[in-house]
């Protein structure tokens, strides 16, 4: 076993393609690059000083698209199924992040209350902003967020990370008012 660094941003794009807990991240990146197990490796290409920087994944996801995706969220059965305000929260947020990570990691950075943080990278991190948080972590993703909350304040997060990722206002009331 080999140990590589990556930058946070490629680990959060890694993190997001979990599909289940304890995943690790080279089973992952194996289902990501369909590369299986045994596999010969391809030769590593020559390198050259022109060698360019791959530049950080960013959803390149159309508007429409990202609206599109949201409604279908609120039109499936899984979400119709969830019978507990918490469970929608933490479905809306999988969703929000899922398409576009860059831009939901801002939303949440300066996503705090009074004396609670909401979102953080881990659950120890919450827990020492704030006791009885509940935190939990929000599927398919890095984050943590605290669920301790009431369901007005839960729909004030969503609503603030929609605006803040600039979906319609009317679809935002719509996803507020389903929680």
């Amino acid at each position: 076993m080999k140990t590589i660094e990556v930058d946070e941003e490629l680990y959060r794009y890694i993190a997001s393609h979990t599909q289940h807990i304890g995943e690790s991240a080279s089973d992952i990146l194996r289902r990501m690059l369909k590369f299986t197990a045994g596999q010969s490796a391809p030769a590593a290409p020559a390198t050259s000083a022109s060698v360019k920087e791959a530049q950080p994944a960013r959803s390149e996801a159309r508007p429409q698209d990202r609206v599109r995706a949201v409604r279908e969220l609120l039109l499936s059965d899984e979400y119709a199924e969830q019978n507990k305000a918490v469970n929608r929260f933490m479905l809306v947020l999988s969703t929000l992040y899922r398409l576009d990570p860059a831009a939901f990691a801002e939303a949440t950075a300066s996503l705090q209350g009074r004396t609670r943080v909401y979102f953080a990278g881990d659950e120890h991190t919450l827990l020492q902003n704030g006791t009885h948080t509940k935190p939990k972590h929000v599927p398919g993703t890095p984050y943590w967020v605290i669920t301790n909350t009431n369901t007005g304040r839960k729909c004030s997060m969503v609503e603030h990370i929609m605006m803040a990722m600039q979906f319609p206002q009317e679809l935002t009331e719509k996803v507020r008012g389903t929680i």
